[in-house]
């Protein structure tokens, strides 16, 4: 149900994929409230993905734009800005990638230039989105960016690899650029922990079913659905949180809470 939370408002979702994704659930959401956005993902993904029909739907143009080049996403800020007609109100980042995991490689025996690859597209390209952003002067006051992190930021997770990392730094970045963007135009950037979700790329990190009910159990609310993730991140982009920034926001049904369940021990 629309209560036109971001009427008005205008942004630029990242990652969006195919119908289980988050982005994807937030660009509906987005558009849901009154909100306009345009939709980006890598040219590769493009190929594969179905962001064709995402942007049908939601009359949300597609610009392809590999977010680990600043030239590129330079680009994707002037371009959405020119179809707006405006600066942006609302940015969402929701990359991650690690070519280690997808080949299985075991956490004592990486190949590191696949790693740095990992952190360049998982982590680093948050941080030159917000440069590119703040060099552009891109966000209307009182914005809001946003990136999508995981607990395993905080805690060990084995099988989630170096994808661990990248996500400590990506909520490093969010806390230290929150600094910069909160002193230049009261612009707000926070990082969501969302629970396990059954998205493509959670689904490709090995022994993710039994991880997700395992979590499923363990949180006494159960795993957060993309859709409500989606919700979440709707009240972050709206005026209704203009004083949270520099947080890392879990939204996990209460997991990173618990200690032990007693679902778990029967």
């Amino acid at each position: 149900m629309s209560n036109n939370l971001l009427k008005g408002k205008k942004g630029i979702i990242f990652g969006a994929l195919d119908p289980d994704s988050i982005a994807w659930k937030v660009a509906e959401a987005c558009v849901e409230q009154g909100a306009e956005i345009t939709l980006t993902n890598a040219p590769v993904a493009l190929r594969f993905g179905e962001l064709q029909k995402l942007s049908d739907k939601l009359n949300a143009p597609i610009i392809p734009c590999d977010a680990t080049s600043v030239d590129e996403l330079e680009a994707l800020l002037i371009q959405s800005m020119d179809i707006f007609g405006s600066k942006l109100d609302f940015i969402l980042h929701s990359i991650g990638m690690s070519v280690n995991v997808r080949k299985k490689k075991d956490y004592t025996n990486l190949n590191h230039d696949w790693m740095q690859k990992t952190f360049d597209v998982s982590a680093i390209s948050f941080h030159k989105l917000m440069q590119s952003a703040y060099k552009l002067d891109a966000m209307k006051e009182n914005g809001s960016i946003l990136a999508l992190s995981y607990i395993a930021a905080q805690r060990t997770f084995p099988d989630y690899s170096e994808m661990a990392e990248s996500k400590a730094l990506l909520e490093s970045f969010a806390r230290s650029f929150g600094y910069h963007w909160a002193m230049k135009k009261r612009v707000r950037v926070n990082t969501i922990s969302q629970s396990p979700t059954m998205t493509t790329a959670g689904k490709g990190v090995k022994g993710f079913t039994e991880f997700f009910d395992y979590a499923e159990k363990m949180s006494p609310l159960g795993n957060a659905s993309a859709e409500s993730c989606a919700d979440y991140c709707i009240s972050l982009f709206s005026d209704l949180t203009r004083m949270v920034t520099m947080q890392n926001l879990f939204h996990d049904g209460g997991f990173s809470s618990m200690g032990m369940s007693p679902a778990i021990l029967e």
